[in-house]
This record gives structure tokens, sequence and C-alpha cells, in this order.
């Protein structure tokens, strides 16, 4: 039992970490203030008129619909939907085939074949009109439509197909089962919260994830559904920390003295 008890006791310190994680988000959603579009302009302005130009720094939270960068908006590989951001994966099923005590034995197995993410920028556009960047920096949104979501049986002599460029299949000893495609995008106009950095380095002005450490969260989602579900979290997470570890303590003990 001490192996088993030694995971749980790890498995309580992973936990408490992302337990805290959750925390210090919650805590920096609750302390940072959400601004407007036209007063973080002026907050800039002053630091222009200061002699800062391209130094302004400011923790912000920002609201607003999700706009196409000027070159227009991307078009999504899997689905060919018009969006600001996406990111997709394609998996491929196959038997693994080995021999063991003179024995064939077949499992099933799953390896990554193709995988993407957008890091194009993009901005976030209020009702009057006025934009602000977003620099995403390969940061996974939060609360992202999935659009494709399929199993594709492979029909082929097992000798492997070729996606975006790359041929698959064929390997790992057996026979291709098929390919299971998935895509998650953000569309235009989704209204997005956004909690970063708010800089001037470029020109206009961009909010992305602070250069001397901090949160950054792009989400679908409300600020308030999100400080509930961070709050669920870290109630769920500390349940889940004490007993773990108590358990793994428990079974060590136990494994020891037997």
């Amino acid at each position: 039992m001490t192996i088993p008890g030694v995971v749980f006791v790890l498995a309580s310190f992973a936990g408490f970490w992302w337990m805290r994680h959750t925390k210090s988000e919650l805590h920096a959603m609750i302390g940072t203030e959400t601004l407007p579009i036209p007063e973080l302009e002026d907050l800039r302005r002053v630091s222009d008129e200061l002699g800062a130009r391209g130094g302004f720094r400011k923790t912000a939270e920002v609201v607003g619909a999700a706009h196409p960068r000027p070159e227009g908006p991307l078009i999504s590989e899997l689905s060919k939907t018009e969006c600001v951001w996406y990111s997709y994966r394609v998996d491929r099923h196959y038997e693994h085939v080995e021999y063991r005590d003179g024995k064939r034995r077949t499992s099933k197995r799953t390896e990554k074949v193709a995988e993407h993410t957008t890091g194009d920028g993009y901005a976030v556009i209020d009702p009057d009109g006025n934009t602000i960047g977003v620099d995403p920096g390969g940061t996974k949104p939060d609360g992202t439509e999935q659009t494709v979501n399929r199993f594709e049986p492979h029909r082929g002599d097992g000798g492997g197909i070729t996606i975006f460029g790359i041929n698959v299949g064929g390997g790992g000893g057996g026979s291709t089962i098929g390919f299971e495609y998935r895509e998650w995008l953000i569309r235009t106009g989704r209204p997005l919260y956004i909690l970063g950095e708010v800089h001037d380095k470029i020109g206009p002005l961009v909010i992305a994830k602070p250069e001397k450490g901090g949160h950054f969260i792009i989400s679908t989602r409300t600020e308030a559904e999100l400080r509930e579900s961070r709050t669920k979290r870290h109630q769920w997470l500390a349940i889940g920390v004490i007993a773990a570890f108590a358990l793994g303590a428990a079974l060590t003990i136990w494994g020891i003295v037997r």
C-alpha cells in the first residue's frame, strides 16, 4: 500500500498548487478594475504627456466583442468558419500489435498527428466603436466554442493517408481504425472578458500577458460567471486535497508498518 499512498500524497500536493492558483486568479479578478477603452486611452495620453510614450502599463479588465485584425477574420481549418482565433487537433486511433510469450496481443491506442493554435492578434470593440488590440501570446481562451468533434473510420488499406501535408497511418505495428477531428474557435462578435496588462509598446493600446508575471485571462464568459466557477473549483479542490492527503498518509503508514 506504500506506493498508492505516495501517489495520493503527491496528488494532494498538485491539488494544493492548483487550489492556490485558482485562489490567486479569483483575487486578481476581484482586485482589478474593469476600465472602458476611452478611459484607458485617457490614461495613456497622460503617460505620453509625462514623457513616457511607449512605456504605458496598466493592469486592467476589458470587455467587448471580438473583432478581427485589420487584415480581416481568420478562416478555421476544419469547419471553414470566420473567427478571430481557432485551434484544432487530429488524433489517429489504431490497433497496436505486439508479441509476448509467443502470443499475438492487440490493443487500441491513440496518437496525435496534427495540432495547431493560431497566434494572430485581434481586438475587442465596445458598443461605441472603440477598439483595443489583443495579443493572445499562446494563451488558450476559456469557454471557446467547439465547432468540430467527429470520428471518421479509416477505410483504406492500412497504408496511411495525408492530413495537412503529413502522411499518417500505417505505423504503430497495426492498422488504422480511424481519425478524430476536433476544433475550437472564437467567432467574430463574440462577447469577451479579458484580464491582463494594457500597454502601448507598438503604438495602439494592446492588452496582453503581463511582462513581469501575473494572470492573463481571455474568456467568452462574464466576470461574474468566472468568479463563480473559480469559487466552486477552489471549494472542491480544498476538499479533495484534504481527502487525498489523509488517505495517502494512512495508506503509506499502513504499508510501512505491515
